[in-house]
């Protein structure tokens, strides 16, 4: 069942009639990225060889993917590891510190920020950890970190013990992503190993709209894991989760709940500014589109905090700029 049909059932009248509005003005009107794209990968301390050689190949894999796939410019990409060289700086506290203050002050509302951890990670029942070279940083410290900054964060935690990550970094518009979701999966992970490729439209535009969401990304990840457990004949010791509403708790790929409402609607390509959109007016209509679904869908992530009339106010207040916007859009030649 659709979680937008299962939220309108639930209230009254007038909002079921705005969800379904929703549906069809969303539908009618596909996202398009704001202005900034930024990405910090980190892969930590392996260990010594063979998971060292591992860890670069995932890194280098999602990298080279932003790069050839997303279009990502040198200056946005922020990639830390093991053993520095020439664009890649130390995977360490200071590293990732440096980099996120680097990241604070060119942020913006409209930005969007990908971090994605590849390594170790550790869970002793209380602190959850990802290993980097030095003392680690765990799930707290990196909450810390990252709560100032603006825009849209896309977290994505693919080590063994991540799970208490989704909690602690849940927040309004944030997605969460994590390799596993219960402590009895403390194993090593292989969701990095295929996340690297899941931005690619030949592997996981699954609507075929040409573009690959953030939900698409992970859905395609997720399903090539079971597969991969399938083939070795061995029962699954990782499960990914997603969170996009902010109660922490997520979902997997295919099951039933109101996560992914907002990945289903991010991107981390660019249609806007890359020389695709010529008419000014044009781009700052599509700009404006693009925040307008974001406010839908975050209000729709949030409803259970409102009170309904609230609610349905302000979701109509929404979809009346929203189709206000694309009828402009439309009438451009």
């Amino acid at each position: 069942m659709d979680p937008a049909s299962t939220v309108g059932d639930a209230m009254n009248p007038r909002v079921g009639r705005l969800l379904a509005c929703c549906i069809c003005v969303l539908a009618a009107a596909p996202s398009v990225l704001a202005q900034g794209r930024f990405a910090l990968i980190v892969s930590g301390a392996s260990g010594g060889s063979p998971y060292a050689e591992r860890y670069d190949a995932w890194r280098s894999a999602l990298v080279s993917s932003l790069r050839s796939d997303l279009y990502f410019q040198e200056k946005d990409l922020f990639v830390l590891a093991e053993t520095p060289g020439p664009g890649v700086g130390r995977a360490s506290r200071e590293g990732v510190k440096q980099a996120i203050a680097t990241l604070a002050e060119r942020l913006r509302d409209d930005a969007t920020l990908l971090i994605v951890l590849m390594g170790h990670g550790t869970f002793d029942g209380i602190d959850a950890k990802f290993n980097l070279v030095g003392p680690d940083l765990d799930a707290n410290e990196w909450h810390s970190l990252l709560e100032p900054l603006p825009g849209r964060i896309v977290f994505t935690n693919t080590t063994s013990a991540s799970f208490p990550f989704a909690e602690r970094l849940a927040g309004h518009g944030r997605i969460v992503i994590t390799a596993t979701d219960g402590p009895e999966q403390r194993y090593e992970t292989q969701f990095a190993a295929f996340f690297g490729e899941a931005f690619k439209v030949e592997t996981s535009d699954f609507d075929k709209d040409g573009r690959v969401s953030v939900w698409e990304a992970f859905t395609g990840a997720s399903v090539k894991v079971r597969r991969w457990y399938e083939q070795q004949g061995r029962l699954p010791t990782e499960r990914s989760i997603l969170d996009d509403t902010g109660d922490g708790v997520g979902k997997e790929a295919g099951e039933a709940g109101l996560d992914g409402t907002i990945a289903r609607r991010t991107f981390l390509d660019r249609l806007v500014g890359q020389g695709r959109v010529s008419d000014r007016l044009l781009a700052a209509l599509l700009e404006r589109r693009a925040t307008l679904e974001r406010e839908v869908n975050e209000l729709k992530a949030g409803f259970a905090r409102l009170a309904t009339d609230t609610y349905a106010a302000e979701l109509e207040r929404l979809l009346l700029e929203l189709a206000r916007v694309s009828r402009e859009i439309r009438s451009r030649p």
